[in-house]
């Protein structure tokens, strides 16, 4: 994303929606790669290929910067789920549907990196909190259609973990652990709490 053209600069000043989106697509890339607090306008705009005064025109501040990023990473998790939600209505073995979409998921390191940073930004933020517990609250619906409440927020907590590995490691979890995990989580007997 760093190498514009003058062609697309050309295009961006005749088209202030296109350069709106381009900077907020360089922040949200910064953002998965290092983090919510280390987005500055000199870093986005650098990354955008545009000049560091249009990040202030369009963005009042960082903050509001990195909230419209930070939203827009939320988004993609949206579609993803969005996804995975249609998926999962016609699968047969839940587990392994699951296991499937959620290894497709820990093995895009820019996804991965995204919620982390999504997290980590909404846990020093509760402005920001509403973003990141839309992934929990959506997935645990989704799955408490499939396999009753409780054991949803188990899968839910789960997957979660299974996330900050991949993050924090070279390699995921394999499918085939996922799928095992899943299929115990799914097989546990309900007790009526949460």
């Amino acid at each position: 994303m760093s190498a514009h053209s003058a062609a697309d600069r050309e295009t961006r000043k005749r088209n202030p929606e296109a350069t709106r989106r381009v900077i907020l697509e360089a922040a949200a890339e910064l953002i998965a790669e290092q983090g919510a607090a280390a987005l500055t306008h000199r870093a986005v705009a650098a990354r955008a290929g545009v000049a560091l005064g249009s990040t202030t025109r369009y963005f009042e501040s960082i903050d509001d910067l990195r909230g419209a990023a930070l939203r827009m990473l939320g988004d993609e998790v949206d579609a993803y789920l969005a996804r995975m939600e249609e998926d999962l209505a016609i699968c047969e073995d839940l587990a392994e549907c699951l296991a499937a979409s959620m290894y497709g998921f820990f093995a895009d390191a820019r996804q991965v990196h995204a919620m982390m940073a999504l997290v980590t930004a909404a846990a020093s933020d509760p402005s920001l909190r509403s973003l990141a517990v839309r992934w929990t609250d959506r997935l645990t619906d989704l799955l408490a259609a499939h396999v009753g409440r409780e054991r949803a927020v188990v899968a839910e907590v789960y997957l979660d973990g299974a996330v900050m590995h991949a993050a924090l490691h070279d390699e995921p979890l394999t499918r085939q652990a996922v799928t095992r995990a899943l299929r115990a989580i799914f097989a546990m007997p309900e007790t009526g709490g949460r």
